[in-house]
């Protein structure tokens, strides 16, 4: 019992290394369906958007990325790099259709290790 109310304390406080996101500004992830490969195999998956919403879009690949690029830029959104896991997709407003991008990643999984590029076509609603 006593954990929980140091626990919940420093949540409101703020401990150290933590930070405040508003959740009107968090983006949460997209709802997708992916099917990765191992590092040095490519993958292709589909994610669901509203328009003018954005995503995250993190790579769930096994193992350790090592880097992470834009491959293609989507036509009809923007896609940010936000770290070496993880991107956002933000779809066009007013736009309702379709939309593709890739992503280059390099890394090392539990039994491969490459360059992968993983596309992704996205349904805009």
């Amino acid at each position: 019992m006593r954990l929980s109310m140091v626990v919940a304390l420093a949540l409101i406080v703020g401990a150290p290394g933590s930070r405040f996101v508003s959740p009107a500004l968090a983006a949460s992830d997209c709802p997708k369906l992916v099917e990765l490969a191992d590092f040095g195999e490519n993958s292709t998956g589909d994610i669901s958007v509203g328009s003018g919403q954005r995503c995250l879009f993190p790579i769930t690949i096994r193992g350790t990325v090592s880097s992470s690029d834009i491959f293609q830029k989507p036509s009809h959104g923007k896609l940010k790099k936000l770290n070496v896991t993880t991107y956002e997709y933000r779809a066009k407003a007013r736009y309702k259709g379709s939309d593709i991008f890739a992503i280059k990643a390099t890394g090392q999984g539990p039994t491969a290790s490459g360059t992968s590029v993983i596309t992704v076509h996205a349904t805009i609603k």
